[in-house]
């Protein structure tokens, strides 16, 4: 991204931090599917955590004075948890994430559906909480 910016141009990323998603109530399923994520989005030469290191990436890549902040998104309404647990629940056996994990060898389909029913499960109960942590950097070239 600095070689892309003039001398002085803004340069900025934001990225989220899986290993500091949390929720509840607790579950071993939602567990079992960061772990999968994990290691689909690692094989895949990706770092899932990558919120945690911009800060270091961009002191590494030469920008100029660079600044760390973080932010959440929250989804604890029912209308919110549904809209998160859906995306997930599908994510889990529709999408290259999914095709990636059975490929890799990293879960099967079988395992892939019991998680996306661990999302909706997530999302039924009135209390659940799930918040996404993400990091941002913003400097100059």
């Amino acid at each position: 991204m600095a070689g892309l910016a003039r001398r002085g141009g803004v340069i900025a990323a934001r990225d989220g931090d899986y290993g500091a998603f949390t929720w509840w109530p607790a579950s071993r399923g939602l567990e079992r599917w960061r772990e999968v994520y994990s290691a689909v989005a690692r094989r895949n030469a990706g770092e899932p955590n990558a919120g945690r290191f911009l800060l270091s990436w961009a002191r590494a890549a030469g920008w100029s004075d660079p600044v760390y902040s973080s932010s959440t998104w929250t989804f604890a309404t029912a209308e919110g948890r549904t809209w998160w647990s859906q995306l997930w629940a599908e994510r889990c056996t529709t999408s290259s994430f999914a095709r990636q994990a059975v490929e890799y060898a990293i879960a099967t389909l079988e395992e892939l559906e019991v998680l996306g029913g661990e999302w909706r499960a997530w999302a039924e109960d009135p209390g659940g909480v799930f918040i996404v942590v993400h990091a941002e950097v913003i400097g100059h070239r």
